[in-house]
C-alpha cells in the first residue's frame, strides 16, 4: 500500500456547508516530522478498508485503553493534524476541529454512550474497516493520538473528502449541525499557526471556566454541609448547657451534662472554624468563577468560539437549561412518579435559563435543595431544583435572559445524584416539547434511547457482486492528488 502526500500549497473547496468560511489551505510536503522521523511508516490507502483480520489491535480495545492515555501539548497535536492532514490530502483544520469536538483534545474519549472509543471516537465497526496505524508500533489502537488522527484522515479520505469535505465530514456524522460545527471551527483554525493559537487560547479559557465551575460546585455543598454540622453542634451544645443549669436535676448528671457541654461547646468551636474555612475558600472560587466568566463570554463573538468555550446550545428560540454537551449530559424520555425532566450532568455543569424569563422565587428546601423557579413570557413555570450553587444575584423579581447562567449542576434537596430536576407548570413533560427534542444529539443523549445523529452510520465500501440490482448500487470516485 501506498501512503498518499499532500500537494504542495494545494486548496481545497468546502462545497456548500454553512461554516463561516470555506476554503482552507493544505500543509506543503516539509511539515513538520512525526519525532520518529527516522522511520519509514507505510500509511494505508484510503481507497479500500481494511480486510478482516488485517489490523493488530490492543486488548480490550473497546472497553478502555489498554495503556496509559498519551498527553500532548498544543505542539504535538499542531503537528500531528499537519502530518495526517498530508499524508492524506486533506485539511488539518478539519482533523483538528473534529478532534476538539468530538473528544476535547483527548480529554474525554468514553466509550460513549453509543459505543465510541478514543481520540476520535470511532464505532467499533468503523475502526475495524479504517483504523490505521499511525505510528508504526504495529497495533492500530483508537486511544493512540497517532492510530486515531490518521485512521480520522484516511476514513475521511475515502468519503471523498479531497474533493468535497463537507460531505465527508457528513460521513464522519451524519448530521447537518455537526458538519456545520466542525466546519465553523475548522475555520477558526486559519492557514497558519496564529490561528491554531486563538483556538488553543480559547481552550485554555474553557479549562479554566469547567474547573472554576466544578471547584465552587464542591465547596458551596462542602460549605452548605459545614454549615449544618455547626447547626447541630450548636443545638447539642445548647441541650447540654440547659441541662447543666437545670436544677431540678441531680448534682451528679448536671456535672456530667457540664462536663459533655464543654466537650460539645469545643465541637462548636471546631465546626464553626470550619464553615468559616470554607466559606473563605469558596469567596475566592467564586471570585475565580466569575473572571473565567467574563473572560469566556468577552471571547464567545462568534458561533465556532462558543462551541470551544461550551457556551448554551440554541434552538427553536430555546436555550438548554444544561451545559457540556451530548458527552455528558443526558435525560430520560421518563420521570419515576410525575411529569419531569430529570437531566444528568457532572457536579459543576453550568446551568442557564431556558428562556427570557422572570425569576418568581429562589427555592431553598430539604425536597428541592437550592433551587428557583422561573416565569416565561408564555405564562409557563418552571421549576429548578438540586442546584450545587445558585447566582448569588438572583432574588425574587429578577429578570433573565435566555442563556443567561443561573447556577451549577449538584446534588442538593433530596438527590440521588447530580443533575438538574426540571420541572414544569402545568405539569407536563418538558421531553415532549418539540423544542427540547431538537437538542437531541446536540446538547443531549436520551439514557433510553440512542441518539441517531450519533450512531453514525458507516459507508462500506465495496465491490458489487455480480447481478446485484443497480438500483442497489451507489457508485463513487476518488479525487486523486
Amino acid at each position: 500500500m501506498r501512503a498518499f502526500a499532500a500537494a504542495a500549497f494545494a486548496v481545497l473547496t468546502l462545497g456548500t456547508s454553512t461554516a463561516a468560511a470555506d476554503t482552507f489551505a493544505l500543509v506543503p510536503e516539509d511539515a513538520p516530522p512525526p519525532a520518529n522521523a527516522s522511520v519509514s511508516i507505510a500509511l494505508p490507502s484510503a481507497e479500500v478498508p481494511n480486510a478482516t483480520g488485517a489490523i493488530l489491535l490492543p486488548p480490550g480495545a473497546w472497553e478502555a485503553p489498554f495503556l496509559p492515555v498519551q498527553e500532548l501539548s498544543y505542539e504535538q497535536l499542531h503537528a500531528l493534524w499537519l502530518r495526517a492532514g498530508a499524508a492524506y490530502g486533506l485539511p488539518w483544520q478539519v482533523l483538528a476541529a473534529i478532534n476538539k469536538i468530538e473528544t476535547n483534545f483527548g480529554r474525554n474519549m468514553g466509550p460513549s454512550s453509543a459505543g465510541a472509543v478514543g481520540w476520535m471516537q470511532f464505532m467499533p465497526d468503523t475502526w475495524l474497516r479504517w483504523g490505521t496505524d499511525g505510528n508504526g508500533d504495529g497495533i492500530a489502537d483508537p486511544w493512540n493520538p497517532d492510530d486515531a488522527v490518521h485512521a480520522a484522515a484516511r476514513y475521511l479520505a475515502a468519503a471523498g473528502g479531497a474533493a468535497d469535505i463537507s460531505r465527508a465530514v457528513f460521513a464522519y456524522n451524519h448530521a447537518q449541525w455537526y458538519v456545520d460545527d466542525v466546519l465553523q471551527l475548522a475555520a477558526m483554525f486559519g492557514g497558519d499557526r496564529s490561528g491554531a493559537d486563538a483556538v488553543f487560547t480559547l481552550d485554555r479559557m474553557a479549562i479554566a471556566l469547567e474547573d472554576a465551575q466544578e471547584r465552587v460546585a464542591e465547596l458551596s455543598e462542602q460549605f452548605e454541609t459545614a454549615a449544618s454540622a455547626e447547626a447541630d453542634a450548636a443545638a447539642k451544645a445548647d441541650r447540654l448547657a440547659g441541662m447543666a443549669d437545670d436544677l431540678t436535676l441531680l448534682l451528679s448528671d448536671r456535672v456530667v451534662a457540664e462536663r459533655d457541654a464543654f466537650q460539645a461547646g469545643q465541637e462548636l468551636v471546631a465546626a464553626t472554624a470550619e464553615k468559616e474555612r470554607l466559606r473563605s475558600d469558596l469567596e475566592q472560587a467564586e471570585a475565580a468563577l466569575q473572571t473565567a466568566q467574563t473572560g469566556a463570554r468577552s471571547a464567545s463573538f462568534a458561533p465556532a468560539a462558543a462551541g470551544v468555550l461550551r457556551m448554551p446550545s440554541r434552538a427553536d428560540g430555546y436555550v438548554f437549561p444544561v451545559g457540556g454537551g451530548p458527552s455528558v449530559v443526558s435525560v430520560g424520555h421518563t420521570h419515576h412518579d410525575y411529569p419531569a425532566a430529570d437531566i444528568a450532568a457532572p457536579l459543576g455543569a453550568p446551568v442557564y435559563s431556558l428562556a427570557d424569563a422572570i425569576v418568581l422565587s429562589v427555592v431553598d428546601d430539604g425536597r428541592c435543595g437550592t433551587g428557583l423557579v422561573l416565569r416565561t413570557l408564555d405564562g409557563l413555570e418552571w421549576v429548578y431544583c438540586h442546584l450545587s450553587y445558585r447566582d448569588p444575584g438572583l432574588a425574587d423579581g429578577s429578570v433573565v435572559s435566555a442563556g443567561q447562567w443561573v447556577g451549577l449542576v449538584g446534588s442538593t434537596g433530596h438527590s440521588t445524584g447530580p443533575h438538574l430536576h426540571l420541572g414544569l407548570r402545568p405539569a407536563r413533560y418538558p421531553q415532549e416539547m418539540p423544542w427540547f427534542q431538537e437538542f437531541a444529539g446536540i446538547a443531549f443523549l436520551w439514557q433510553d434511547r440512542r441518539t441517531q445523529p450519533l450512531e453514525r452510520p458507516t459507508p462500506v465500501f465495496a465491490l458489487a457482486p455480480p447481478g446485484e440490482p443497480e438500483n442497489d448500487l451507489v457508485e463513487f470516485t476518488l479525487a486523486r492528488g
